[in-house]
């Protein structure tokens, strides 16, 4: 099996073992060192600040496992080269507080050091996130209109 085969599997390993709450399975994917960035807004969402090492990672991974009741992803595309494997993925989670959908669009960057992620960047749509976890039209908000209806 080529490097590149064998990366796309770890991804999907990863994904899967996310999805079933599996932390320990998740991190074991991870080398020790290992720098995760997502780029979204962390004012709103400051649980999503950059992690360095499978401690901080594992408490995010903890964080998000705590709000949402169920957590998958399809994977439409997945193309590797070398220790690089880049993923556009749609990932779905259920909100623990009212069993609500969200829907996640992101492109997330893996790279591999021998045969364990070493980093991983997600690049999100923090605009439709946002409205989405606060289950409200956000734009108003954005250009100074009231919301309030006054």
């Amino acid at each position: 099996m080529t490097v590149e085969k064998l990366n796309r599997q770890r991804v999907l390993h990863l994904l899967d073992a996310i999805a079933r709450s599996d932390l320990q399975a998740a991190l074991a994917c991870c080398t020790d060192d290992v720098d995760f960035l997502t780029h979204a807004p962390i004012d709103v969402l400051p649980h999503m600040g950059p992690c360095h090492g499978k401690k901080e990672l594992g408490e995010f991974w903890r964080t998000v496992q705590e709000r949402y009741a169920e957590i998958r992803s399809e994977a439409p595309q997945i193309v590797a080269e070398g220790d690089a494997v880049a993923a556009y993925l749609r990932v779905f989670f259920r909100k623990r507080s009212n069993d609500r959908i969200i829907q996640v669009d992101m492109a997330v960057f893996y790279t591999f050091r021998n045969g364990e992620v070493a980093q991983i960047r997600e690049i999100i749509d923090s605009y439709d996130l946002v409205q989405q976890v606060l289950e409200r039209e956000i734009g108003p908000l954005i250009v100074g209109e009231r919301v309030d209806g006054g």
